[in-house]
């Protein structure tokens, strides 16, 4: 699932990419939409994947029998969460809907699990619970290091000569907006709130009837998930956002 505060291109950034002059507002905006929805549905199906492979690596085949393991997101896509929410979203500021432009809320289909195939029905549950927030985080990582890329194989370029063509542009955007969609799907996984995976890791440390209590939260959670989830994702995004930003300037300066 997703909760995330809805960035644009270079909002928190002091990164010196090549900027989007050559391209109207308009159709500059469109394209990070664009690119912002499908790396959502890639990192949703990522996600969920890698939940489903993980089970199926530790002995419980649910999820791999119901055709979970795989990045197709016709097998993960939720129509309400993962379609038309998130596309409303993120497209609704576009069309002068601006309310819209606040936040981003998304989810995937849950991934079956049934942790009595586990060996090690605790360990095993958590592994395959964290295996979906580490599934972002290297998505985040490959983003950076297409930046990384970037920046390497241009900085040594003539003053003349130092500017991106289209396509390489698009990639620099393409590689920021998926870490922060990545960085936001980890950090907000990892909260404590039912259904998020955090909830799940918390859950198997309580005892018993702390867990049934805490299960029966119902939709007091998904209330939760909005008033607390956007602002502390918004509150660590932004550093880890910047401490990004300032390594690639000090990369590119150095």
């Amino acid at each position: 699932m997703l909760l995330a505060p809805r960035l644009l291109y270079g909002r928190h950034a002091t990164l010196r990419l090549p900027q989007l002059g050559a391209l109207r507002l308009v159709s500059t905006a469109f394209a990070v939409a664009v690119f912002k929805f499908v790396l959502l549905l890639f990192s949703l199906s990522f996600h969920e994947c890698a939940h489903a492979w993980t089970a199926s690596r530790l002995g419980d085949q649910t999820a791999r029998l119901q055709g979970r393991v795989t990045l197709n997101p016709m097998y993960h896509a939720d129509p309400l969460g993962t379609l038309l929410i998130p596309g409303v979203m993120i497209f609704g500021p576009l069309i002068g809907l601006s309310f819209l432009g606040g936040f981003l809320i998304g989810w995937a289909k849950p991934t079956p699990v049934i942790t009595r195939n586990f060996r090690n029905i605790v360990r095993d549950d958590n592994l395959v619970t964290l295996a979906g927030p580490a599934s972002n985080l290297i998505l985040a990582l490959a983003g950076f290091l297409g930046l990384v890329a970037i920046i390497l194989s241009t900085r040594n370029l003539p003053a003349q000569q130092n500017a991106f063509n289209s396509g390489l542009d698009a990639i620099a955007v393409l590689c920021e907006l998926c870490i922060q969609v990545n960085l936001a799907l980890l950090i907000f996984n990892l909260l404590p709130i039912p259904p998020l995976d955090g909830s799940r890791i918390l859950r198997n440390f309580l005892p018993y009837n702390a867990a049934q209590s805490y299960d029966r939260m119902g939709m007091f959670s998904y209330i939760l998930m909005i008033l607390v989830g956007g602002p502390v994702v918004g509150f660590l995004l932004g550093p880890a956002m910047n401490l990004i930003y300032f390594v690639l300037n000090r990369l590119q300066g150095s």
